[in-house]
């Protein structure tokens, strides 16, 4: 399949990063080479991913194959969800307001906190002792 039939999204949440391509298809989701089902065994985390197509009703219509990298496994899926979303919305213009309803075109932006000097965490201090 010629490159230009691709339609390209890029996710990121906390420090995952997700490059998603879309393709006319029948529904395969394929991450990092394998299967979405193997590669996210959480049953709640396959039905987050499975939200933006079911949304906009293009669940049969497009195969999603991904590549993430960094985070865990619900950052890795809150990026590929915002990549599908995006590519989704590359794809047909017209699913952009029920995604964008849903909150699936919004970056999540928070970060971890940095540890401070002289802390045990963040925020986190000496154990406080009276004697």
């Amino acid at each position: 399949m010629p490159a230009s039939q691709f339609i390209q999204g890029l996710g990121r949440r906390k420090t995952s990063i997700a490059r998603v391509r879309l393709a006319p298809g029948t529904g395969t989701i394929t991450v990092n080479g394998r299967p979405a089902d193997q590669y996210f065994p959480v049953e709640r985390l396959r039905r987050d991913l499975a939200n933006p197509m079911k949304l906009t009703d293009t669940a049969g219509r497009f195969d999603v194959q991904a590549t993430i990298e960094g985070g865990g496994p619900a950052s890795q899926v809150g990026a590929l969800v915002l990549g599908i979303a995006r590519a989704l919305v590359q794809a047909e213009p017209a699913t952009h307001p029920v995604l964008r309803k849903h909150g699936l075109l919004t970056r999540d932006d928070r970060m971890v906190e940095r540890k401070k000097y002289g802390l045990h965490g963040a925020r986190r201090g000496c154990q406080f002792s009276k004697r």
